[in-house]
């Protein structure tokens, strides 16, 4: 079993300044940032890297900053007990980052809802179409600058 500043110091050494300095919050689990252009191999490193083998997706989930925009991983290993949190920061402009759906195949439900919720888009993505909102609907509602329709037909 790694703690999160271990496997914190081994993402620094594989993957440089792409992970940002370590984080850990006053509740919860530590978080890693990661540079969105380094977000797939990271994973695919976590994933099959026999020291850390983080072989369960728990969860992806959107944070919208007001400023920016966060995609949150969450990772679980079975094999060794451990976990960790990923965020990568999105421009609110252009909220793009690789999928890792082809690495973790539950990320194609949690990518699809962080899309339909939030309009972040999961580049490679199998089927990126909303997935709790009708088709037709427009807008993301979690966002803070979402105005709710006065009407939906």
């Amino acid at each position: 079993m790694m703690s999160p500043a271990e496997i914190h110091a081994l993402l620094r050494t594989r993957f440089g300044a792409a992970i940002a300095d370590f984080v850990q919050p006053s509740a919860g689990e530590p978080v890693l940032g990661i540079a969105p252009a380094a977000l797939h191999d990271v994973c695919l490193f976590l994933r099959n890297t026999e020291e850390t083998c983080f072989d369960f997706l728990r969860l992806i989930t959107a944070v919208d900053w007001t400023d920016r925009f966060s995609s949150v991983y969450h990772l679980y290993s079975y094999n060794h007990y451990h976990s960790i949190t990923l965020s990568v920061d999105l421009d609110r402009s252009n909220p793009c980052v690789c999928s890792v759906a082809d690495i973790w195949p539950a990320a194609n439900w949690h990518e699809r809802e962080s899309f339909d919720m939030m309009g972040i888009v999961y580049q490679g993505h199998p089927e990126l179409s909303r997935i709790l909102l009708p088709l037709d609907w427009e807008g993301h509602p979690l966002r803070k600058d979402y105005g709710a329709p006065e009407q939906y037909h």
